[in-house]
């Protein structure tokens, strides 16, 4: 979908559908006040009559209204509030792209940049309005034999005035970069675990990085993790006919002497618990399991959209986590890059196993910081739910720097805690370190057993265990989360 940008008065736009606000009180926008005035009073007459209640999102479709070139005027309800939350906001953008879908005009001018949003200014409210539009035109039918009818929406206009002209055109720039970097991100996690495996990822890598001059790839195989030991992440893998890889993909837009930033994304491509094997009943939803390693690739591909002058390393974890003869078993003990040893208490606990190798190799890149994103932990949900994503760490200037981008992109974490006492349920008597801490604080011990392989720079851990996907039913499906507070955070450094 195209997005355009104008400052002009909305009664001269010739388009199928002009969207305006209206409350429940009968109180319309500035720009639906002025189409009112112009067709006599038409939009007045019909609320008057009852059309519409004006609660947010419900909406009423006037047609041919005299003296305007739009050809229909789409009244949009956004309840009593003199403020709108983020919530309520993307409430009335939905019930306004719901109806424009159904419609045939190619088109759509939309008016609403003279609502308020609580603590929004203008370029925060059009990147709502921008990403929401976008993200609710997404589907995912590669595999149905008959695909969903083409649209017939293809622009959208955002009218705004002349002295937000420039945060609008920024903030819808912004916007499609981030919502192009979403689609990516469900395309990757929807995608069925026989054809998105390790070697499949390593392959979208190559080819993002011929796309981009700035971008280099390496692809570590299953040699090379061994030559390195990281036999962590090797023994994920050890079950599976798919081998593992270890993707880097290093984009150099900024100075050569700048540190780079670091995104660290759990990849297990499908995750059967291996021998500690989940209960059959959901296990389909084990493909979302690389939903990290795919966030990070949307998140890269934003990046490269807005060509950020930032220097950033991506590194995705991705093996297939399977029963088998050669499978890890629970009591085994291994190896890491660090030198740690590991008793591997549940093979279910393996994304940690994957990550810690990760992060130590992460060290040689010499990062500002490193940010890990994991579908890690069923704790995290039962903690926060599917709303907020969980979030740890060793700095308190990056995670309050991690918070902030999750309030400014409506894509928000919260921050748990690392505190020694939970670093003791990680004791084991055999090894340095257990894999699991017991059914306590679940999704903190698992931080915590990533902390003893970050010590050396700044770090932060997402738990997106809650957000990566929804479950079950018609909805059911990757979300494209975190991709928008990494981008918000990655502009935030780069001052854009």
């Amino acid at each position: 979908m195209e997005f355009v940008v104008k400052s002009v008065s909305p009664e001269t736009l010739k388009t199928a559908t002009l969207v305006v606000a209206v409350t429940e009180d009968r109180i319309l926008s500035d720009a639906a006040t002025k189409l009112d005035t112009l067709s006599g009073g038409a939009i007045t007459a019909a609320l008057k009559r009852g059309d519409l209640p004006g609660k947010v999102g419900q909406s009423l479709l006037l047609h041919t209204l005299p003296n305007l070139k739009a050809e229909r005027v789409l009244l949009v309800g956004v309840g009593k509030e003199a403020e709108l939350s983020d919530r309520q906001f993307r409430k009335v953008v939905t019930g306004a792209l719901n109806v424009l879908k159904g419609l045939g005009g190619s088109d759509a001018v939309i008016a609403l940049g003279d609502l308020a949003v609580k603590n929004r200014d203008t370029y925060g409210k059009v990147r709502l309005l921008v990403e929401t539009l976008a993200d609710g035109e997404y589907v995912f039918d590669r595999f149905k034999s008959q695909k969903a009818e083409p649209r017939a929406l293809k622009k959208i206009t955002l009218l705004t005035s002349k002295a937000a002209l420039a945060d609008t055109e920024r903030a819808a720039t912004h916007a499609a970069a981030i919502a192009t970097g979403m689609a990516f991100t469900r395309d990757l996690g929807n995608l069925p675990p026989n054809i998105c495996h390790p070697s499949y990822l390593a392959e979208e890598a190559k080819a993002l990085g011929k796309e981009h001059k700035h971008l280099k790839v390496d692809i570590l195989d299953e040699k090379k993790l061994k030559e390195l030991g990281m036999g962590a992440f090797l023994a994920v893998a050890q079950g599976s006919e798919q081998p593992p890889r270890l993707i880097v993909m290093n984009y150099q837009g900024g100075k050569k002497s700048d540190q780079p930033h670091v995104l660290v994304g759990k990849g297990v491509t499908f995750d059967t618990g291996g021998i500690s094997i989940k209960p059959a009943a959901g296990m389909d939803e084990m493909k979302y399991d690389m939903c990290g390693a795919a966030s990070v690739f949307g998140t890269l591909r934003a990046v490269l959209e807005l060509k950020l002058p930032i220097n950033l390393v991506c590194l995705l974890a991705c093996a297939e986590n399977m029963p088998g003869g050669n499978a890890t078993r629970p009591g085994d003990i291994v190896s890491t890059m660090s030198g740690q040893t590991v008793e591997i208490l549940n093979t279910d606990a393996e994304g940690r196993l994957v990550l810690c190798d990760t992060l130590t190799y992460a060290e040689r890149f010499k990062p500002q910081a490193v940010i890990d994103i994991a579908t890690l932990t069923g704790a995290c949900v039962v903690a926060l739910g599917g709303h907020t994503s969980g979030l740890m760490g060793n700095n308190d200037a990056l995670i309050g720097q991690l918070l902030d981008a999750g309030k400014k992109a409506d894509d928000r974490a919260w921050q748990l805690p690392l505190f020694e006492e939970y670093q003791e349920q990680l004791d084991s008597p055999f090894a340095d370190i257990a894999n699991i801490g017991g059914p306590k604080g679940g999704s903190i011990t698992a931080g915590c057993f990533l902390s003893r392989f970050a010590k050396a720079y700044n770090w932060a851990h997402l738990d997106i265990a809650g957000t990566a996907w929804l479950s079950g039913g018609k909805d059911k499906g990757a979300t494209g989360r975190p991709v928008p507070l990494l981008t918000q955070y990655l502009l935030d450094r780069a001052g854009a």
